[in-house]
C-alpha cells in the first residue's frame, strides 16, 4: 500500500472515532484527503479534514485538529509509522513520519485494475520525414505506456497511419508532378521537399490544386496507379518513421492503417450503427446538404461554448471526414463492432492490418488513451459524442484525450536553421507545407555533434544516446497543454532541469557507491536500522522525497502526466547533489558512512526507476 494511503486511514479512522464521540452523523463517504507540503517543517504529509468538518461539528477547526490528532496518538500512531502529529491555525493536522519504521516497511502500488489499455500516439501523416512536433507526440505516448505498465497495466500501443487524408495526397500530387533534384538520403527526407514544393505550386496552378481532390478520390478507391503509389509511398516512409523512433525506446504493437477501416467494411458498419440513432442524419439544405452530420449533445449538458456546431462525417461528395473513420476505428478499438481485423508482421514484434491476413487477440480494450496535440479537441470529443448516440456512455467516460501544446523554435535555434528572425518573434511555428522546420534526424545530429565538441570525457555514454536522452526529456518536462519552444542549447546543458544533469546525478552516485565497493551490501543494508536523529537538513531532504516516489508514480499514472514524473526526478537530483555537497559520504565516521551510502542506493535504485519511466538511460558513467 502507497505511504499516502495508510496515512489517509490512520486519519480517516481517527476522524470517525472523533465524530462517533461527539454523537454526530459521520458523512456518506467520508474521505480524508492528506498532501505532501512544500516545506518540511509543516510535516511530511498533512489534512486539512478539520476545517472541513467545522460546520458538521460546530466547533473550531483548529480544536477538531486537536481532537482528531489525540486520537491518533491513543491508536498508535498509524502502526508506529508516525513519529508524531501536530496541529496548526487555522486547522490543519500535520504528520512526521518515523524514518526508522518507514525503512523496513515494504510499500506498494496499489495494484492496477485487470483492464486492458490501448494507447495510440506518433500517428504521423506517411507523407515526409519526422519532425520535431511529431516527436514530442512520440515521448508523450511512449511515456505513458511505461508509466501505466510500471503500476501493472496491460498495455497495447497503436499507430494509426492516415493513408487516405490530404497530406499524402499532397505529396503522391508532387511525385507526380513536380520535378524535384537533389541529394536526399531517405526517401521521406525527399518527400518532405516534395510536400513544401508542391504547396508553393499550388498557389500559382489552380489547376494543379483541383488535382488534390481527385487524387484523395483515387486513393480511398484503392485501385490503380495512383492508389499503388500512394500506398508504396506511405508504407516506405512509416518505415523509415518506425526505424527512426527505435533509437528513442519507442516501439508500437500494432499499424493500423485508415484504408482497412474503409475498404474492410468498418466505417460502413458504423455508419449502420449511426443511421439507427436520432443524432445522426443527412442535411438536406443549406451550405451542408448533402453531408451526413453527427448532431452534437447526446447526453444533457455535453454542449459547451466552444463547441456548439454539428460534426460533418460525409461530405456530400462522398469523401469521409478524418472523424468518421476515426469512429469506427474506436468502436472497433472497444471491441463493439461484430467485425475484426486481420494482420501480419510489419517488422519484429509490429504487426500491420492487411487484408486476408491472420486473426490476432488485439484491440478490444477496457480504457483508451489517445495521445494527439490539443487543436483535435473537437474530433476527439464528437467521437465520445459519437459512443454516446450510440449507448456506450461507459466506453465514451473511458476514452482519454491527452492533448498536448505544439512544438516551437527558439529565435537562437530558427536562426540555426536559417530562419529569418528579424521580426523578433519570442518562438517560430514550424510548417511543413513551407519546409520549416527540424527533422528528427538533423536534430539528433545537431544535438550530438554540439555534445560532441564539448564534453571532456569520450568514455561514456555515446554522444548520440546523450542527444537522444536530451531531447526527449526536454520534450517531456513541460506541463502537456504547454507549448515548448525548443532550444538546442538549453536542452543539452549539463545543470538545470534537463535529461542530462539527471543522467550525470545518477552517475555520480554509482561513481560514489563503486568506491565504496570494500563495504559490504549487508553492511550498507543494516543502515536502515542506523538512520541518525535528527539527520542533518540535506539527508533528510533527500530521504524525504525518496519516500514520495510511489505516491508522485500513482498521481502521475491519474493525471496522464509524464511531466509531473519529471519535476519529480529533478527536484530528486538536485537534493542529492545538495546532500552530495553538503555531506561528506566516503569520508564520514562508520555509523554515518553506513548510513549515507544506504541514502546513496536508495537514490540511486529510485532516479533509476524515474529514468525508466521516463525512457532515459541510466548510466555509471556519463
Amino acid at each position: 500500500m502507497l505511504l499516502s494511503r495508510i496515512i489517509q486511514q490512520a486519519v480517516e479512522q481517527s476522524v470517525i472515532r472523533v465524530m462517533e464521540c461527539l454523537g454526530a452523523e459521520i458523512p456518506e463517504g467520508l474521505t480524508v484527503a492528506v498532501e505532501q507540503p512544500a516545506n518540511p517543517e509543516h510535516g511530511d504529509y498533512s489534512s486539512n479534514i478539520a476545517m472541513q468538518l467545522a460546520r458538521t461539528l460546530r466547533k473550531p477547526p483548529l480544536v477538531i485538529a486537536q481532537l482528531i490528532r489525540e486520537e491518533l496518538e491513543a491508536s498508535g500512531l498509524a502502526e508506529g509509522l508516525l513519529e508524531k502529529a501536530n496541529t496548526a491555525a487555522p486547522g490543519f493536522l500535520n504528520v512526521h513520519i518515523r524514518w526508522s519504521a518507514w525503512a523496513g516497511h515494504q510499500f506498494e502500488l496499489p495494484p492496477a485494475p485487470g483492464e486492458k489499455v490501448i494507447i495510440e500516439h506518433t500517428s504521423v501523416n506517411p507523407n515526409k520525414s519526422m519532425h520535431i512536433g511529431h516527436l514530442r507526440n512520440s515521448c508523450i505516448g511512449d511515456t505513458l505506456v511505461r508509466m501505466l505498465r510500471r503500476i501493472g497495466y496491460t498495455v497495447e500501443v497503436h499507430n494509426y497511419i492516415d493513408d487516405l487524408g490530404n497530406q499524402l495526397a499532397d505529396t503522391v500530387v508532387g511525385l507526380l508532378n513536380v520535378p524535384l533534384s537533389g541529394e536526399h538520403v531517405r526517401f521521406g527526407d525527399y518527400c518532405w521537399d516534395i510536400y513544401s514544393a508542391v504547396n508553393r505550386e499550388y498557389t500559382v496552378n489552380p489547376e494543379l490544386a483541383a488535382k488534390r481532390a481527385e487524387t484523395l478520390h483515387e486513393l480511398e478507391e484503392g485501385t490503380g496507379n495512383v492508389a499503388w503509389l500512394g500506398s508504396l509511398t506511405a508504407e516506405r516512409i512509416v518505415r523509415e518513421h518506425v526505424e527512426e523512433m527505435r533509437p528513442f525506446g519507442i516501439e508500437y504493437d500494432l499499424l493500423v492503417w485508415e484504408s482497412s477501416i474503409v475498404r474492410e467494411g468498418f466505417w460502413s458498419a458504423a455508419f449502420e450503427r449511426l443511421r439507427e440513432t436520432p443524432y445522426f442524419y443527412r442535411e438536406m439544405e443549406g451550405k451542408l446538404a448533402g453531408c451526413w452530420v453527427l448532431k452534437q449533445g447526446t447526453e444533457p449538458g455535453v454542449q459547451d461554448a466552444e463547441h456548439t456546431s454539428d460534426k460533418v462525417l460525409v461530405r456530400s461528395n462522398g469523401i469521409l471526414t478524418y472523424t468518421a473513420k476515426d469512429i469506427a476505428y474506436h468502436l472497433w478499438k472497444f471491441g463493439l463492432l461484430d467485425k475484426d481485423f486481420t494482420y501480419k508482421k510489419f517488422t519484429e514484434g509490429l504487426y500491420t492490418t492487411v487484408q486476408g491476413g491472420d486473426h490476432l487477440p488485439l484491440g478490444r480494450a477496457d480504457i483508451v488513451i489517445n495521445v494527439i496535440d490539443s487543436r483535435q479537441e473537437y474530433p476527439q470529443t464528437m467521437v465520445k459524442e459519437a459512443l454516446r448516440a450510440l449507448g456506450y456512455s461507459a466506453q465514451s467516460d473511458k476514452l482519454h484525450h491527452a492533448g498536448y501544446g505544439v512544438v516551437s523554435l527558439s529565435p537562437a535555434s530558427a536562426a540555426d536553421l536559417g530562419i529569418d528572425i528579424s521580426d523578433g518573434k519570442a518562438s517560430y511555428a514550424m510548417s511543413g507545407r513551407q519546409g520549416i522546420g527540424i527533422k528528427v534526424s538533423d536534430l539528433i545530429y545537431l544535438m550530438e555533434d554540439s555534445i560532441e565538441r564539448t564534453r571532456a570525457d569520450q568514455s561514456g555514454l555515446p554522444s548520440r544516446d546523450i542527444a537522444i536522452a536530451a531531447i526527449r526529456y526536454y520534450l517531456l518536462r513541460f506541463n502537456l497543454g504547454t507549448e515548448v519552444v525548443f532550444d538546442l542549447r538549453q536542452a543539452t546543458e549539463i545543470s538545470g532541469n534537463t535529461g542530462v544533469y539527471l543522467m550525470y546525478s545518477y552517475a555520480r552516485a554509482v561513481s560514489v557507491l563503486a568506491k565504496a565497493a570494500d563495504i559490504t551490501p549487508e553492511m550498507a543494508a543494516e543502515a536502515c536500522a542506523c538512520i541518525p536523529d535528527p539527520m542533518e537538513k540535506a539527508e533528510a531532504a533527500l530521504l524525504r522525497h525518496i519516500a514520495f516516489w510511489p505516491d508522485t508514480l500513482d498521481a502521475a499514472v491519474r493525471e496522464l502526466a509524464p511531466n509531473a514524473v519529471c519535476g519529480y526526478a529533478h527536484t530528486l537530483a538536485t537534493l542529492f547533489n545538495n546532500f552530495y555537497s553538503a555531506c561528506p559520504i566516503l569520508k564520514a565516521e562508520p555509523k554515518r558512512l553506513r548510513f549515507r551510502l544506504w541514502l546513496a542506493r536508495k537514490f540511486a535504485d529510485t532516479l533509476k526507476d524515474a529514468l525508466d519511466v521516463l525512457g532515459l538511460p541510466a548510466p555509471d558513467r556519463l
